[in-house]
C-alpha cells in the first residue's frame, strides 16, 4: 500500500492540498454551451486554490472509439486545458473489472510532485456484506452482497528528502435511499414507506463500510510507518461527528485507549471559525461534507485551510430554479503545509 520513500530529491517547503466535487463533471451531458458555461465557472475556482496536490471527485469518462473502447475524461482534459494542472501527475479510479474508469463518478488525484505509487481499494479489506432483504419484491430466496458504489483511491506523493505523502481520495454514498427491487415506480417513486426505509438501511450500510475500509487502509499506512504523513480528502457525505467521518477518525475517547491517540486523524477545517465551516447549503442548511482528515504529524505542519464557499448555491433550491446550472454545489478546500 505505501511507498518506499522519496528519490532524496529537493525538499518540498510549502505546499498546498485541495479537494472537490465537481458533481458530474462532463462534456456529453448537454450542449457545448453549457459545458461552456461550466467551464468558465470552475476554472476561477481551480486556478484560485493554487492547489500542489488536487482529489477531485465525480469526474465523469466516456468512450471514444466504440462502445467496449478505452474510456478517456474529455470533460477534465479541457477543464484543465490551459492551466497549470494540465501538465500534472495524473491518477484516475478505475470501474469494477479494473480495466477503464468508470462512466460516472471517478475519483481523480492530480499531482505537482511525482507519484511513487498508486492504487485502489475496492472490498479488498472488506468483503461485502450480506443482507436478505425483507421488503424486496419478489422476495429473494438468499442473502445479496451489497457493495459499495465506488472505489477509495490512493497514491504515494513524493515530497523530497525521503517525505512520502499518502493521499486518500474518497466519496462515499449520500444518504439517499439505495434501490430495493420491486419498491420504486419507472420515475423514482417509492411505492411504501417500509421499502424506502430497508433502501435507506442499506445506503447507511454502504457508506459506513466504505468508511471502514478506508480505515483499513489508513491502519495499513500507520503500520508501516508510525509517524506517517496522511491525508484522507473527499465528500464524506457526511459531517464530523457523523457515524463515517468517526470511523475515519479514530478519536482516542472513542477508542479509550491513549496509546492510539498517534493513529487519530484530524479534520483540518476546526482551525476555520464555526460560521464559515461548510461545504454545503442543503435546504438553507449550512453542513461540512467534504473533508480533509490528516495525521498528527501532517497536522503539526498545517499553516492554514480555506473552504471557499461564497457563492454556494443551495443543492436542493439551485437545480430546481436555474437551468442546468454550471456550479457545483459543493464548495472546493485546501489546506496549506508547511515543511518540517
Amino acid at each position: 500500500m505505501t511507498g518506499q520513500g522519496g528519490d532524496g530529491g529537493p525538499k518540498v517547503e510549502r505546499w498546498r492540498l485541495a479537494t472537490f466535487n465537481l458533481e458530474s463533471l462532463d462534456d456529453r451531458l448537454s450542449g457545448a454551451d453549457d459545458f461552456a458555461d461550466r467551464m468558465a465557472v470552475l476554472r476561477p475556482q481551480l486556478q484560485r486554490l493554487r492547489a500542489d496536490i488536487l482529489c477531485l471527485q465525480e469526474v465523469n469518462a466516456h468512450t471514444i472509439d466504440g462502445k467496449h473502447g478505452p474510456r478517456e475524461a474529455t470533460g477534465l482534459d479541457r477543464l484543465l486545458e490551459g492551466t497549470a494542472y494540465a501538465d500534472y501527475h495524473r491518477v484516475i479510479s478505475l470501474n469494477r473489472g479494473g480495466k477503464r474508469p468508470a462512466d460516472r463518478h471517478n475519483l481523480v488525484i492530480l499531482s505537482r510532485f511525482p507519484l511513487l505509487s498508486h492504487g485502489q481499494v475496492w472490498h479488498d479489506l472488506v468483503p461485502p456484506p450480506a443482507i436478505l432483504p425483507v421488503t424486496a419484491r419478489p422476495a429473494p430466496d438468499q442473502a445479496q452482497a451489497v457493495e459499495w458504489d465506488r472505489p477509495i483511491l490512493w497514491a504515494d506523493v513524493d515530497l523530497g528528502h525521503d517525505r512520502v505523502l499518502h493521499v486518500v481520495n474518497l466519496h462515499l454514498r449520500a444518504p439517499r435511499a439505495a434501490w430495493l427491487a420491486g419498491q420504486k415506480t419507472e420515475h423514482g417513486r417509492w411505492l411504501s414507506v417500509g421499502g424506502w426505509a430497508e433502501g435507506f438501511y442499506l445506503a447507511a450500510v454502504k457508506r459506513a463500510g466504505q468508511a471502514l475500509e478506508a480505515r483499513l487502509v489508513v491502519e495499513q499506512m500507520f503500520d508501516a510507518q508510525g509517524d506517517a504523513l496522511v491525508a484522507v480528502c473527499g465528500d464524506f457525505n457526511a459531517g464530523d461527528r457523523e457515524a463515517p467521518v468517526r470511523t475515519l477518525r479514530g478519536d482516542e475517547e472513542d477508542t479509550g485507549n491513549g496509546h492510539l491517540a498517534a493513529r487519530m486523524l484530524v479534520p483540518v477545517e476546526r482551525s476555520i471559525p464555526e460560521s464559515q465551516r461548510f461545504s454545503v447549503v442543503h435546504h438553507g442548511q449550512r453542513v461540512m461534507l467534504d473533508h480533509i482528515l490528516v495525521s498528527r504529524p501532517l497536522l503539526g505542519c498545517l499553516a492554514a485551510c480555506e473552504i471557499h464557499n461564497e457563492t454556494l448555491g443551495d443543492e436542493l433550491v439551485g437545480p430546481a430554479t436555474v437551468w442546468t446550472a454550471p456550479d457545483s454545489f459543493h464548495a472546493p478546500m485546501v489546506a496549506e503545509f508547511i515543511g518540517d
